[in-house]
């Protein structure tokens, strides 16, 4: 007679393995706004307007387009302070993303649950925008939001199920 064997069933590593990939991938959503962020730092004290208008020559778009207008309009109604406050909510959502990354990288509950509740939040948005404008980019971030959601909604069903929440 062998010794027990310990090590977590098959479907409890799948799980892991895939909770991890999700801190992986909120971190890297994390450091793409934080970089976003930093970005619009560089704008402060500079002529919005003038450089919007010089990356949408620099890519040939048409000006008098719709969305290079839309953009043009909008980069001419930022003001330093607009830029700092929406730098400043960058890097508030990109600290909340490391720190959800961070907690489900050690599986702790609670970043499940943040998890599950910060993903279940874009489900509606995200099912009315593609009923108004169906896409098959919109379909696929339904689909992964979902899919994250449902991961982290079992894991946390299955943690209850194993007897607690230790370390929430």
């Amino acid at each position: 007679m062998g010794a027990p064997d310990l090590a977590p069933p098959a479907s409890a590593r799948a799980r892991s393995a895939a909770i991890r990939t999700v801190a992986l991938f909120e971190a890297f959503k994390g450091a793409v706004v934080l970089l976003a962020g930093s970005g619009l730092l560089l704008l402060i004290h500079t002529d919005v307007h003038a450089a919007a208008a010089r990356l949408i020559e620099h890519w040939h778009l048409n000006p008098a387009s719709r969305y290079p207008q839309i953009f043009l309009e909008a980069a001419s109604n930022l003001q330093d302070s607009r830029l700092m406050l929406l730098a400043a909510g960058a890097a508030l959502y990109a600290l909340v993303r490391f720190v959800e990354a961070w907690g489900l990288y050690g599986e702790k509950a609670w970043a499940e649950v943040l998890a599950a509740v910060s993903g279940g939040i874009y489900v509606p948005f995200e099912v009315v925008e593609l009923l108004r404008q169906p896409s098959s980019h919109g379909a696929v971030l339904l689909i992964v939001n979902l899919l994250i959601v449902a991961l982290m909604v079992g894991a946390l069903l299955q943690r209850r199920k194993r007897g607690g929440y230790p370390d929430a």
